[in-house]
């Protein structure tokens, strides 16, 4: 007789959804006085440059087929990069993970020469999504380097819009992440320097890295244009106005997104008494919503609108029906899509889309 043994195989359990704490139970722990309510933050969500990024990738796939290769995230945000994998785009960190020959497309956050020449190396199609104004911050860097002049570059080491900068003029650029890094950070030449910075900051950190850095090198000079895009900073002006009146603050956004992530910090700032950052509905936890009267609601400039209706629609259940959108201003710019995208369109007669960007502010229903 023979015998055998065999190794135990662990088989993970499945998935069991939370089982969530009714309207009632929240409201018994903590009743709320007064009406419940959501401040809805407008601008809000998805921006020029993010939608002319998205548009441009969709496209792709419609007329050339997939795969598409992106190099990074197109945009910092899971809804849109998962939704995009769906349809057949292969999300790569380098270039020389895409077959020689193969589409590529360069994500909205931009990126170096030195990209730029490997994915020609390779014999590699390319598709530049880069948000304009990312090509501006850009532009400046090499203009600014040429006439010898040494950049401080604010911003986070390691985010993909700041290494594309970098890129740019790596020997006449240093990066300044912090405060701190400002009050230590050394030059060679303090009568020819500048600063940039990168787009997505929280305005008031950026402004005192300046005020720091303008203290120790009063020559300094200010970028010729503001280089926080418009979207940054009037999805910071918008939670500004309505955290001195929330209890809670909710923004939509993905960890990654530095947008996103800035905002949850000004909520606080600005007197939001708790805020939170989410990617999905499902990830709001209801506790927070114990004792609250005012949720105030926004989302990062790489989100799509449909993720905030669904966190509206968690709060409706939860009694807060009551929706007003606090609009701090209008937004109408509109980008033209990659010229590579329109030359196609053009040429196969698609008129469905040329621009990326929206005209008019989401609305708050549906």
């Amino acid at each position: 007789m023979t015998t055998s043994t065999s190794t135990p195989v662990s088989l993970p359990l499945p998935a069991v959804p939370r089982q969530r704490k009714s309207r009632a139970e929240i409201e018994a722990a903590a009743p709320v006085n007064g009406e419940k309510r959501v401040l809805l933050a407008a601008p809000r969500g998805y921006c020029a440059g993010v939608d002319r990024a998205v548009i441009a990738v969709e496209k792709a796939l419609e007329h050339y087929g997939a795969p598409v290769y992106v190099r990074k995230q197109i945009v910092h945000n899971k809804h849109v990069v998962s939704t995009l994998e769906e349809r057949g785009a292969i999300f790569v960190d380098e270039t020389d993970e895409v077959p020689e020959g193969e589409l590529l497309i360069f994500s909205a956050h931009g990126v170096s020469p030195a990209v730029v020449q490997s994915a020609e190396d390779r014999g590699l199609r390319t598709i530049d999504a880069t948000c304009p104004l990312v090509t501006k911050v850009h532009r400046e860097a090499v203009r600014f380097a040429k006439n010898d002049n040494e950049i401080l570059l604010i911003g986070h080491e390691g985010h993909e819009e700041v290494e594309g900068t970098y890129g740019e003029a790596p020997e006449s650029t240093t990066i300044v992440n912090n405060p701190a890094e400002a009050r230590t950070v050394q030059v060679k030449n303090p009568d020819k320097l500048i600063w940039l910075s990168q787009t997505t900051l929280s305005v008031d950190e950026t402004m005192e890295i300046v005020n720091i850095l303008r203290e120790r090198f009063p020559n300094l000079q200010d970028p010729p244009s503001d280089d926080i895009c418009y979207a940054t900073s009037n999805r910071q002006a918008a939670i500004k106005k309505i955290a001195p009146q929330a209890d809670l603050v909710i923004v939509v956004g993905s960890a990654n997104s530095s947008n996103s992530v800035r905002l949850v910090e000004v909520a606080l700032e600005y007197g939001a008494k708790a805020a939170y950052r989410v990617d999905y509905a499902h990830q709001v936890d209801e506790n927070w919503l114990a004792g609250v009267g005012t949720v105030g609601l926004t989302s990062g400039a790489s989100v799509p609108e449909i993720l905030v209706q669904d966190v509206t629609r968690l709060l409706a259940d939860y009694g807060y029906g009551d929706v007003s959108e606090v609009v701090t201003a209008e937004e109408d710019i509109l980008f033209s899509l990659p010229k590579e995208i329109r030359a196609t369109l053009k040429e196969r007669g698609d008129e469905s889309r040329s621009l990326g960007g929206r005209n008019v502010r989401p609305g708050t229903g549906n």
